[in-house]
């Protein structure tokens, strides 16, 4: 899939408080979804045409650093669209889901939300995160990273879709022995 190539460069204007509230609540709101597991609601904050992609990263020198992260035509841990996702839930609600049964507790984590209006009308907002997975009695995972999202205004609550998610790990070796949960 990974048609995550860049878009045309746009002028960007901070957003002013009352903006900046919103995208914290609906991240916080976002956040709260997956803690609970109510991953159908979830599905529902994003826009029918959602690229949910984590890109692998590699270990480069300094002079290589721009290509540390994967492109959109790399490699990638998850290269989703709005059906897979979709299907990604179902597997989860089914309870045969083998790497989720019994299903992981998970915390989130969010913090440094920077957003910007894009010329658009769109928002692109950068937040770093830490999940927290505990599975069964003594599995614990700990994933920190970065995502850049692209939200778009919508009339009713809870007043954004995500159409646009790029995660990027800290980590360039996966110590977890998946992500069957969503970062």
């Amino acid at each position: 899939m990974s048609n995550f190539a860049a878009p045309p460069p746009q002028r960007r204007t901070d957003v002013d408080l009352a903006t900046r509230y919103d995208i914290e609540r609906f991240l916080y709101l976002e956040a709260e979804l997956l803690d609970d597991q109510k991953f159908e609601d979830w599905l529902e904050l994003f826009d029918d045409d959602i690229h949910y992609w984590l890109p692998t990263r590699t270990t480069r020198t300094v002079r290589e650093r721009d290509l540390e992260i994967a492109g959109p035509d790399g490699a990638a841990f998850i290269d989703d669209d709005k059906a897979f996702l979709a299907g990604r839930v179902r597997r989860l609600a089914s309870g045969r889901s083998w790497s989720e049964e019994p299903p992981s507790r998970t915390r989130r984590l969010i913090t440094n939300i920077r957003p910007i209006r894009l010329e658009s009308g769109e928002f692109e907002v950068r937040v770093n995160f830490h999940v927290l997975r505990s599975r069964a009695e003594r599995h614990h995972d700990t994933f920190f990273g970065e995502r850049t999202d692209l939200l778009r205004r919508i009339p009713q609550e809870p007043g954004f879709h995500i159409a646009r998610r790029r995660i990027v790990l800290d980590t360039t070796t996966l110590l977890a022995p998946s992500i069957s949960i969503f970062l």
